[in-house]
């Protein structure tokens, strides 16, 4: 379905971003005892298509992060909301700083990572929409090794970090 949210935001420097009130992904893990991630392979047709990255996309005017992170994964991987418990949310790009003389580039466009598990703690079987060229649960020490969108390896370090504090149960040894 496409919503309200699908198209581009002005950026910085005139650059653009997807989503025209925000996007955002789910970094959703399974097996506490060997962490897999979720993750996409995007389609080449996609915003810097042929890497790697979290399921997601443009947030539309309505939702929260959460929603938009929920209703992008199910409709780019087919899991359902109910399948996955949210465990947290963490902006991992954005807001830039507005520029006086462009004010069109207000910084108000942000990405936010929505970290979930599943709910059964396994990994869920996956439906790829055209957006993929592959869904693939990946070992979470493993991720690095991919050809990963520039944004996600950027964000990864600070959401690694922070995994121990949202998801105690898969981090308990460290």
């Amino acid at each position: 379905m496409d919503g309200d949210g699908n198209g581009w935001a002005a950026g910085p420097a005139g650059g653009r971003q997807w989503g025209r009130f925000g996007a955002a992904g789910l970094f959703l893990l399974a097996d506490p005892h060997a962490p897999r991630l979720l993750m996409q392979h995007r389609a080449l047709w996609t915003n810097i298509g042929g890497t790697w990255a979290l399921p997601g996309g443009a947030r539309d005017s309505h939702e929260t992060a959460v929603e938009a992170a929920l209703r992008e994964a199910h409709e780019e991987t087919g899991i359902a909301p109910a399948d996955v418990e949210v465990a947290g949310e963490r902006v991992t790009a954005g807001p830039f700083a507005a520029d006086p003389g462009r004010p069109e580039l207000a910084g108000g466009w942000t990405y936010t990572t929505v970290v979930a598990a599943t709910a059964s703690g396994e990994p869920l079987a996956t439906e790829a929409n055209n957006e993929s060229l592959e869904l693939r649960w990946v070992r979470l020490d493993e991720v690095e090794e991919l050809p990963l969108m520039p944004a996600f390896a950027a964000a990864l370090p600070g959401i690694r970090a922070a995994l121990p504090g949202v998801l105690p149960a898969y981090f308990a040894g460290e």
